[in-house]
Parts: C-alpha cells; structure tokens; sequence
C-alpha cells in the first residue's frame, strides 16, 4: 500500500473566547486555522492528519507541499515506522523542531488513521484498546488578564461539567479570581508560556501560588528547551511541573527527564512526530515514573488522535479542549459532555471531517 496523493487543506474559522472586544493575551489569533493533511494510499484509503498549526499554518503548509509531500509519495504507506525514520533522516537538516517537524507529524497521524481503516478498527485499538470509553477533559482558557473576566469563564467552564481548569494568566489577582469560582476539589493548572527569565522568579512564583489546589505550574521560565533552570524550579518551587509543548522530538524528552525537570511530560502531537512520537514519549515517561498529559489546544485531526492516546493510555488523563467555540468548528461532534469525551469507535480516527470545514477550506 503505497502513498499516492498528499493535499493539503487549511481549515479557517472565526471564533469566541469569552473576551470579545480585543481583551486578553491572544491577541495575535484573529482566526482558528487548522492545517488539515490528506493523505490517499493507491489502495483508495484517505487518511487524515494535521500540523502544527495557529498562526503558522501556512509555514507548516509550506514545509509539507514543498518538502515533505513530493519525497513521501510512493513510500510504504503500512509501514509507518519506517517511512517516518525514512522521512526523520532525510529531512534532519532542516532542523529537528520547527515547520518540517510539524508537516512530518502531520503525516504520521494520517498514516495512523490510515491503517485503523486497512484494520477496519479505531486508532485506539491499534494503541492496545480502549481502557475508557469517556475521556475527563479540561478547559483551557486562554489569557484574559482581566480578573472579572477570568472569574466569569472559569465559572461558565464549571457550568459546562469541567473539573479540571488551565489558566494562561500570570497575575496573581487573575489566578484567584478562579480559584474563588471553581470549586475547591477543581484543580488549576497555570500555563505561563515561559514567562519568567529566571529562575528566583519562576520559585517565588510557584511559592506565591501554593495552597491553592495547583496542579502544576507549566513552563515557568524562559526558553522550554533550557531543562536545567526548568529542574531548578522544580526543587525549589514546591509545586509540580510540567513542560514539553515546544519540544520537537523523543530525544528532547529524554534530555528533559534526565535534567529532573519535570514532574508532568507534555508532548503535542502536531509538533513531537504524530501519533508514535505520543506513543514514544508516553513509555519514555512511564520509565522515569512521570505523568503524561499531552498538549492539544486544536480543534482538528489531532485533536482526535490525542483523544484515541488517552482512551488506551494505562492511567486516566484529561484531555486539553480549547476553551474557545468555532464558527465552522472540523468535527462538530467532538464536544465535552459532563466534562467528558466519547471515544468513536469507527475504523481509524473514528470522525470524518465536517464537510462545511472543507467546503471553506482553502
């Protein structure tokens, strides 16, 4: 089963956050773009992926249509492993983090989804089987850096059945304004996006905010690859870590949980090399006795595939959901109910792409 056609389609959507009027700390998505990958073997199977993904989409397009795309086809669709360490090799030195990563990831989870529909069963079989069919999710609330108004999408995220709140505020009084609208057995997690220098401020941050059912403090200083500060903050902060967003592959990881730096791994499907860069950091993390919570604030393919990981995952862990809703959303069914997600159980990534989407598509 070879790879025969790659087209790439970029799904746009305007979209609420809560913060209408140009307030908040994402002021730079004026749309929620998903680059979604299409794959189709000679054997007639579509499969679809998608990469990293906002504001550089059309870079990551790039990479894939001029790149990636014409070396990849006439590859062994079936053989995903090799085809990826093919792909890996040839394009290392364009950088092992960044827009070729990306399209490389892309391209992984269609050819995961591909061969869950050569199977006839979902992804999450192909991963070990179901050990849940509900995911727990959590709301990600974007930055609002207004107290009143993360007050009010805290409380509306508790109303819609969340019990697990992200936070991307970094003043105190905005992080308090949650914690006074969510219950009390609600854990926060803050995403500070690397927002401290150094590190006595990434420590006096974590003392400043204990005592209030932190989860964790993710990516508390600056840059996400420099694991030995991130360690630092770790020993003295007093409350747990987690990073891995940024991080472009499995060896990164590795590096990450050799320095001690965090207590939660956070790879992204859509940067770490698809579905079985996941798979990958998911054992690594077992090994070294840490949490693996993935990192998916999209709406699109792989969405859908972290969902399929967390469904086979040993242990139970939320699935980030962007607390944002789309206009013209890819998967319209793949909404929380009651704070949780109902796994598909069609072959592959188990939803079709909305046909809306794709008629807007460009």
């Amino acid at each position: 089963m070879k790879i025969a056609r790659i087209s790439t389609h970029m799904l746009r959507s305007s979209f609420t956050y809560g913060a209408e009027g140009g307030v908040g700390g994402n002021l730079h998505l004026r749309g929620m773009d998903t680059l979604a990958i299409r794959v189709e073997t000679d054997s007639g199977i579509v499969g679809w992926g998608e990469g990293f993904g906002f504001t550089l989409c059309e870079t990551t397009r790039f990479a894939m249509d001029k790149l990636v795309a014409p070396v990849a086809l006439g590859m062994d669709a079936a053989d995903i492993a090799g085809t990826m360490k093919a792909l890996a090799r040839r394009f290392h030195n364009f950088g092992r983090n960044g827009a070729v990563t990306f399209a490389l990831s892309g391209l992984d989870i269609a050819l995961w989804d591909i061969a869950g529909k050569a199977a006839g069963k979902p992804l999450y079989a192909l991963l070990g089987g179901a050990q849940r069919q509900l995911v727990p999710a959590y709301a990600s609330l974007l930055r609002y850096g207004e107290p009143a108004l993360v007050a009010r999408n805290t409380a509306d995220a508790v109303a819609k059945g969340y019990r697990h709140i992200k936070l991307h505020e970094v003043k105190l009084d905005c992080i308090q304004a949650a914690r006074d609208n969510a219950p009390a057995e609600v854990p926060l997690m803050l995403d500070i996006n690397c927002f401290w220098d150094t590190v006595p401020q990434g420590v006096a941050f974590c003392h400043a905010v204990q005592g209030r059912n932190i989860w964790w403090v993710e990516e508390p200083v600056w840059p996400p690859e420099s694991f030995g500060p991130i360690a630092a903050v770790r020993q003295a902060g007093g409350v747990a870590i987690a990073a891995g967003e940024n991080l472009g592959g499995v060896a990164e990881f590795a590096a990450m949980a050799a320095a001690g730096a965090v207590d939660v791994m956070q790879p992204s499907v859509t940067k770490v090399g698809g579905v079985s860069g996941l798979v990958a950091v998911g054992q690594l993390a077992r090994r070294h006795g840490l949490r693996c919570v993935p990192h998916s604030p999209y709406f699109g393919p792989g969405l859908l595939a972290t969902l399929h990981y967390l469904a086979a995952a040993e242990v139970a862990e939320p699935l980030e959901v962007y607390f944002a809703e789309l206009a013209t959303p890819p998967y319209p069914q793949l909404v929380p109910q009651g704070g949780f997600v109902a796994i598909p159980d069609a072959p592959g990534l188990g939803f079709e792409l909305s046909e809306a989407a794709l008629a807007a598509a460009d």
